[in-house]
């Protein structure tokens, strides 16, 4: 069963799910902003859908995309948490 959750990707559904659960506790308990969300949970999203693709087989660029996109989304994020440290 695990074996078969891994081979078609769903493995990664659930990783999805939870950070899509975490993004609305951050919403709505906390009162989190939309942009601080993404940021923070953006290029976990990112990665989840690389390691999504790699595990369905998918072409290379598939994988390597959304890898490289989570880099800035993550780069821009900390920025934004160093600048509000210093204010």
């Amino acid at each position: 069963m695990i074996e078969a959750m891994f081979a078609s990707g769903h493995a990664a559904d659930v990783v999805l799910a939870v950070l899509a659960a975490e993004a609305c506790w951050l919403r709505f308990a906390k009162g989190w902003r939309v942009l601080a969300i993404a940021g923070l949970l953006g290029p976990a999203v990112l990665i989840v859908f690389g390691l999504r693709a790699a595990l369905v087989g998918a072409a290379w660029w598939w994988i390597a995309l959304p890898l490289a996109v989570s880099l800035p989304l993550h780069l821009m994020d900390l920025r934004s948490r160093l600048s509000d440290r210093k204010g």
